[in-house]
């Protein structure tokens, strides 16, 4: 029950003085207490603190807990600092993933704990907000390692010496995994082939090779074929381009590159060999240490592994299906079908391309898996 007046500590005082009074005249303990308006098993409580320590024991203690289980403890909270300062683009989630893997003896605290422990620290960045890039693969399936490869340049910046440097980069769609970071001095077709052979040499042959429609990719000409699509293609390898305008088919790539600018280029190295240098540091880093999120905090490195159909160095004819008719593309870009002569492609002159009835009267013209346009004997030849 609840005491009298507002000065309980002083209240609780006269109680106990009252207790200890040797004339009390015979007043029971119990009426004692229903004078304070307060229970026996109350007063007692009074009582005997009283006797522990004294005129402190009658003052309210702590209503704090004795523990708090869900406390940071300090270890926690350096290693938190410690990691952050290592690694400053990395948030809770990063964070948190290497507590779990690197500080086993430590309990992992919550995202939410870990966010609270930054800003603590001032040691939170400032979100901004961007565009998203949609992170999806809609030109054909990426379910394992190499099924798709994808490349591109980043797009060029100056060094500190104002040199122009724009990097070449090479990623496994699926595992995230950065095959390739190369400054390119040069964009033409035969300087990037040189780089993708050192790849297929290394980690095998992808699938498909996903790229945007600019050149040295894909060209204007008849099914986008460039030299370097041609060589894949006679490889094995499928070139895919991504619809023009329409940059978030390649998402995944896109949205690497934002942290390739992040982690390299903000700011960049004085020289360009200094920037290389900052690249290969990059591609262990990525690759090795820092966790993605698409891959349930996993590091590229454990999720990827080298293809195993290995390029040899040599370029196979092209294999069409037996129904198939195959016909070689003579000098001036010309096929010859049925007594009449039709134009393809110049690019194509000394390969070999295959058709197939793909409508009542329509036949589809294929180079490999790329289909390059329709032919009519009445309207000629249709490019795609």
């Amino acid at each position: 029950m609840p005491w009298r007046i507002m000065s309980i500590t002083e209240e609780r005082k006269n109680f106990i003085d009252q207790v200890l009074c040797t004339d009390r005249h015979h007043v029971s303990f119990a009426d004692l207490c229903e004078s304070y308006n307060i229970s026996t098993k109350t007063g007692y409580k009074w009582l005997n603190r009283f006797k522990k320590n004294g005129e402190k024991g009658l003052e309210d203690l702590s209503r704090a807990p004795f523990s708090h289980p869900n406390q940071i403890s300090k270890e926690v909270e350096a290693a938190v600092i410690y990691i952050r300062k290592q690694f400053p683009s990395w948030g809770p989630k990063k964070i948190q993933a290497e507590l779990i893997n690197n500080y086993s003896e430590l309990v992992v605290p919550s995202e939410a704990s870990i966010g609270n422990i930054l800003n603590r620290n001032n040691l939170s960045n400032q979100r901004v907000h961007r565009r998203h890039v949609a992170q999806t693969a809609p030109l054909g399936d990426c379910n394992a390692s190499n099924d798709t490869w994808m490349y591109d340049f980043k797009g060029w910046f100056r060094t500190g010496d104002n040199q122009i440097c724009e990097p070449l980069t090479v990623t496994d769609g699926f595992s995230r995994y950065l095959l390739h970071c190369q400054h390119m001095p040069r964009k033409r077709g035969c300087d990037v082939w040189k780089e993708l052979e050192q790849l297929f040499y290394e980690y095998g042959l992808p699938k498909k090779l996903r790229s945007d429609n600019g050149p040295p990719f894909a060209s204007l000409a008849v099914g986008r074929l460039s030299s370097i699509a041609i060589k894949l293609i006679k490889i094995g390898v499928t070139p895919e381009w991504i619809d023009p305008g329409c940059p978030e088919q390649n998402g995944r790539h896109e949205r690497f590159h934002l942290t390739l600018k992040k982690e390299t280029a903000n700011p960049p190295a004085l020289t360009l060999s200094l920037q290389q240098e900052k690249f290969l540091q990059f591609k262990n880093y990525y690759n090795n240490r820092r966790y993605h999120e698409a891959l349930s905090q996993q590091t590229p490195a454990s999720v990827y592994t080298p293809s195993r159909p290995i390029w040899d160095g040599k370029f196979k004819p092209i294999e069409y299906p037996s129904h198939y008719e195959v016909r070689k593309v003579c000098a001036g870009g010309l096929i010859s079908w049925k007594g009449t002569n039709f134009f393809i492609s110049e690019m194509l002159r000394g390969e070999y391309v295959g058709l197939t009835e793909i409508e009542v009267g329509i036949m589809g013209i294929y180079f490999g898996p790329i289909l390059l346009g329709k032919i009519n004997l009445s309207r000629g030849f249709k490019r795609l």
